[in-house]
């Protein structure tokens, strides 16, 4: 059984790991992504973490997410849905199923929870 302890991460600089994105999902430009999982429930329905993606178009299905951009700016678009530039301190939720499109202006990190089925 592995314990929990409460802690802080400083966001803006903390180290991530390579998460090479799907070669299908990149339209334009050579983004990379990067992460890092912070916690994950016991089952593995819930996670909170840090992720990152570098300039660039890609397309993503997504999960049940609520994040706070922490730095850059990107462009979301959702299939059949609304666009919309997020930038530091926006808060965004995405809905699990939502086809999505990101132009990413300048790279972009985030602070998420996701929640899956």
């Amino acid at each position: 059984m592995t314990t929990f302890h409460s802690f802080a991460v400083h966001v803006p600089d903390a180290d991530l790991e390579p998460d090479p994105l799907d070669p299908a999902q990149i339209l334009r430009g050579t983004p990379e992504v990067s992460g890092k999982v912070l916690w994950e429930s016991r089952d593995g329905r819930n996670s909170r973490g840090i992720w990152q993606i570098t300039p660039g178009v890609v397309t993503d299905t997504e999960a049940d997410e609520f994040f706070v951009v922490v730095s850059g700016r990107a462009t979301i678009a959702v299939e059949g849905g609304p666009t919309f530039d997020v930038g530091p301190g926006d808060a965004c939720v995405l809905r699990e199923g939502d086809r999505t499109t990101w132009t990413v202006h300048e790279t972009l990190r985030k602070a998420y929870q996701i929640t899956s089925a």
